[in-house]
């Protein structure tokens, strides 16, 4: 048996028993990376083979001597390459980061390491994290391991690939508008945005200040609880981090979902919809319906504002965040240049990919003199709306269950000719972020072609318990289900 066909959980037990060891997991994991990258690309960095199995080493032999007992000690990880790593390249998966190695370390993959975790590389992305099919990336698009035509979603795609694929057991991505539910659901895996303060976003290169949360990419809920108790902390170092009192998350699975009231927003299953899609997620409710939830139909409203608002959010922070790349201080630098303001220019034209300057432009059109008022702040009262809309559905329902996108992942190539028809695939996802609310994407079904279809469960702020509980639940009536690229199938 193939280690990585394990979850991070079953893996670590293995690992603590002395069933097996942390080099022979990094080995596998190693082996399998090999073997597959030239199929899916879903990483931009793989770390030299020897600095890996030393860090095994290193970890084992930490394990034997009783110093890490966590249920990840062992277990290879992958990171998204949005987040620093101190001494590992960390590109954004953009030209203009092409040469960027931090001297520091995000504290999220810090409290990973310390929880014994070996890092074996950094994951392909949408640059920037702007994108929702992992092709915007200057390092060349991710394939989807069920069907390497199609997609493995975005902007966490390479995370979600590196995952489905058997590459790695577990990963980190990053979730401004959708970014680990929506990959998640395309590639059969599981992954989940905590509620916005939960983990630390020092070292997350930022896209959306106020929309982007790092959380787990994993097989099944289990993993992802005992990523985000491992990831989870209050940091100093990040002013919108939370102190939470409890943050325990492995506790929260079991309990079972009688007497949860389940929330189905009639809006999200309107026109443009996926009809297979439509009824994997209905199927899924009276699933929960017969292990004794209640669930019922509800207007949320609002839904077709959520798209403008989260754009014009999103591009008008993503201008401001991204002023600091001009090739000044570290990253690409234009070769030729005259003057100071030609190398500025040039820099960031050769630099950015066409996707991250039209949210750019867009970003500094919106906050400009006389379009301010118009739309950025317009946009800030349409978000404080959509929280009141949830908040006002929590006072009724414990969770909120809906699909994670309209449809199964597309073609590689058919979103990039329609910007527009992309934004809309995150018209399920965007909402949470607005309203800093928990979600998580879980496997549901099929499409006639064999595509995973993902169900989502969104929560209050906070009340993880409740998702995590009804999403356990849910997985318990099912089996995972590898990939054709994890079974060493062609896909």
């Amino acid at each position: 048996m193939n280690l990585m066909d394990l979850t991070a959980v079953e893996l670590g037990k293995k690992i603590k028993s002395g069933e097996t060891s942390a080099v022979e997991a990094a080995k596998e994991s190693i082996a399998s990376i090999n073997k597959l990258e030239s199929k899916i690309n879903a990483f931009v960095t793989v770390i030299d083979e020897k600095k890996i199995l030393e860090a095994a080493d290193n970890v084992q032999k930490r394990i034997e001597a009783g110093e890490l007992t966590g249920p990840l000690a062992g277990v290879p990880v992958a990171i998204k390459d949005n987040m620093c790593t101190n001494g590992i390249l960390t590109t954004c998966s953009s030209k203009i980061l092409g040469n960027f190695v931090p001297p520091y370390t995000a504290t999220a993959v810090e409290n990973l390491e310390n929880a014994g975790a070996i890092i074996v590389g950094k994951t392909n992305m949408d640059e920037f994290a702007m994108g929702s099919t992992t092709e915007t990336s200057f390092y060349g698009a991710t394939a989807n391991p069920w069907d390497t035509t199609k997609v493995p979603g975005g902007s966490s795609g390479g995370s979600a690939a590196a995952v489905a694929a058997n590459e790695v057991p577990f990963a980190l991505g990053s979730d401004t508008g959708g970014s680990i539910r929506q990959p998640s659901s395309y590639c059969g895996v599981t992954g989940m945005k905590p509620t916005y303060g939960t983990v630390s976003r020092y070292g997350l290169i930022a896209y959306g200040s106020s929309l982007d949360q790092i959380g787990p990419i994993a097989k099944d809920v289990a993993d992802v609880a005992a990523v985000l108790e491992a990831i989870a902390s209050h940091d100093k170092k990040d002013s919108t981090s939370v102190n939470r009192q409890n943050t325990e998350f492995t506790k929260m699975l079991e309990g079972g979902v009688k007497g949860l009231k389940i929330g189905i927003p009639k809006d999200y299953f309107s026109d443009g919809l996926n009809p297979e899609v439509r009824d994997a997620v209905l199927n899924a409710a009276e699933v929960l319906k017969s292990l004794g939830a209640e669930v019922e139909e509800f207007d949320l409203s609002l839904v077709d504002y959520a798209i403008p608002a989260y754009y014009v959010i999103a591009s008008a922070e993503a201008s401001s965040n991204l002023a600091r790349f001009d090739g000044v201080k570290y990253g690409y630098r234009t070769p030729e240049y005259e003057e100071l303001h030609e190398m500025y220019k040039k820099t960031r034209t050769e630099g950015f990919g066409s996707e991250v300057k039209r949210r750019i432009m867009l970003g500094s059109f919106v906050l400009s003199s006389g379009y301010y008022d118009a739309y950025y702040i317009k946009a800030l009262k349409t978000k404080s709306l959509i929280k009141e809309a949830f908040n006002k559905a929590f006072l009724k329902y414990d969770c909120i269950l809906g699909p994670v996108a309209p449809t199964t992942a597309p073609k590689i190539g058919s979103s990039l000719a329609d910007p527009i028809s992309m934004y809309l695939g995150d018209i399920y996802t965007i909402s949470a972020n607005l309203a800093g609310l928990p979600g998580i994407s879980l496997p549901c079904g099929f499409d006639k072609d064999g595509m995973p279809i993902g169900m989502q469960l969104l929560g209050d702020c906070f009340a993880e318990d409740k998702i995590l509980r009804a999403a356990y639940a849910f997985e318990q009536t099912r089996e995972y289900k590898n990939s054709p690229l994890a079974e060493g199938k062609e896909a």
